[in-house]
């Protein structure tokens, strides 16, 4: 099992790491929130551990950043908050757990290997494409050995332009996908990210994978 710990409390962390790697658990611990969502996407972690009260970024913030990413890891908030509504305010931001402090470390570990049980039953798969990969628990392209890292949106927008490959996905429907319905970003956010996406593909292949039809939207052939 792999876990990305995030724990503000320098003690408490160091002792949560090595805890947890007694166990067999190999953890990377960060102090921070925005540490951590840095992090997220650049090792296939089972399961994340974010305290709540982090600075720069809080643990329920960052939870609710990541599911608004369609971020489909597994996260649990650790937090000295006990009442239904904490607790209702930390389900509803996308934890799929919560642990109360102080706790023995034998419930953490239980529940991280619960976690993972769960996880296994609806594991998302890689999505292949000719000699592409796009790999589902990194978050990056891969073609041969070369490997580039995509930023959530971007993992998104190239999801939904290969498992429609062939058709064309309107510019309103990939806005609608990517942002949400309700969002009031503009045409020009999409056409940056695909701009993006385009170069990182061409630093593989040096390969124009995403086609435009104009006044339409993207496809890819």
């Amino acid at each position: 099992m792999k876990i990305l710990l995030a724990e503000d409390d320098l003690n408490l962390g160091k002792l949560m790491s090595m805890l947890l790697k007694k166990q067999n658990i190999l953890t990377t611990w960060v102090q921070d929130g925005e540490e951590a969502y840095n992090k997220v996407y650049t090792d296939g972690y089972d399961v994340l551990v974010l305290d709540w009260m982090m600075p720069r970024l809080s643990g329920v913030q960052l939870c609710s950043r990541l599911r608004d990413e369609d971020y489909q890891g597994k996260i649990l908030l650790l937090t000295a908050k006990d009442t239904v509504a904490d607790k209702v305010q930390g389900l509803n931001a996308g934890a799929d757990d919560y642990l109360v402090k102080p706790f023995a470390m034998e419930e953490l570990v239980a529940r991280l290997h619960a976690l993972c049980r769960r996880q296994d039953s609806y594991k998302v798969s890689n999505l292949s494409y000719g000699d592409y990969v796009l790999e589902a628990s990194t978050y990056c392209l891969a073609y041969g050995k070369k490997r580039v890292e995509l930023r959530p949106r971007e993992y998104k927008l190239l999801e939904i332009l290969l498992r429609n490959k062939g058709q064309v996905m309107p510019r309103t429907v990939l806005q609608d996908r990517i942002w949400g319905i309700d969002s009031d970003v503009t045409e020009n956010n999409l056409d940056v990210h695909i701009r993006l996406l385009r170069k990182k593909i061409a630093s593989l292949n040096n390969e124009e994978l995403i086609k435009t039809l104009r006044g339409v939207g993207y496809y890819v052939e």
